[in-house]
C-alpha cells in the first residue's frame, strides 16, 4: 500500500490553481483538467466530478466544515504575512505564537478549506538559538529532544 495524496474539491479550478501557485507557490504537476495535482502532494479536483466519484450527484459538496487543513511551512513567516495581506483571504486567526514557539496564521482558501502555513521548524530552532537560548534551553522551549533540535539546526541556511 502506498499514500499518494490528497484531494480537495473545488468550485473553481482554474481560480483554485491560481490561487494555490500565487500565494503558496505550488506548481502544477499534472493537469488533467477535472484533476490538477500539486507539488506539494495534493490534488484539486473539481466538485462535479468529485460528486459523480462518490455517486452523490444530488447532494451538493459541503465546504467549511473546519475538520481538515492543509498545513504549509514557511522560512519568513513576516515576509509571507505581508504577501497574504494582498490575496484578503478570510482567516481562521491572524499570526500567532503556540506554546513550542512556532508562529502560525491559518486562514480559508476559496473554498473554505483551511490552509495553515506555520513558521519552519528549523527556523524556530535558530531563533531560539540566535536569541542566547542553548540548544539545550531550545529543546526544553519546544519541549522536543536535544538529538530533533541537533538535527534542525543542521538543516538551517537562513
Amino acid at each position: 500500500m502506498k499514500y499518494v495524496c490528497t484531494l480537495i474539491a473545488v468550485k473553481n479550478i482554474e481560480q483554485s490553481k491560481k490561487f494555490y501557485h500565487d500565494l503558496l507557490n505550488q506548481e502544477v504537476i499534472a493537469d488533467l483538467g477535472a484533476n490538477v495535482t500539486l507539488t506539494g502532494g495534493f490534488a484539486l479536483q473539481t466538485a462535479e466530478s468529485w460528486q459523480d466519484f462518490i455517486q452523490k450527484e444530488e447532494q451538493e459538496v459541503l465546504y467549511g466544515n473546519n475538520d481538515a487543513e492543509l498545513y504549509f511551512e514557511e522560512d519568513d513567516i513576516d515576509n509571507f504575512m505581508d504577501r497574504l495581506k494582498a490575496f484578503g483571504v478570510e482567516y481562521v486567526h491572524y499570526l500567532k505564537e503556540h506554546a513550542w514557539g512556532q508562529r502560525v496564521v491559518r486562514f480559508y482558501d476559496l473554498d473554505k478549506h483551511i490552509i495553515e502555513v506555520g513558521e519552519n521548524m528549523a527556523v524556530v530552532a535558530k531563533r531560539f538559538v540566535d536569541s542566547g537560548l542553548t540548544v539545550e534551553q531550545t529543546a526544553k522551549r519546544m519541549a522536543v529532544p536535544i538529538e530533533y533540535i541537533k538535527v534542525l539546526l543542521s538543516e538551517t541556511t537562513v
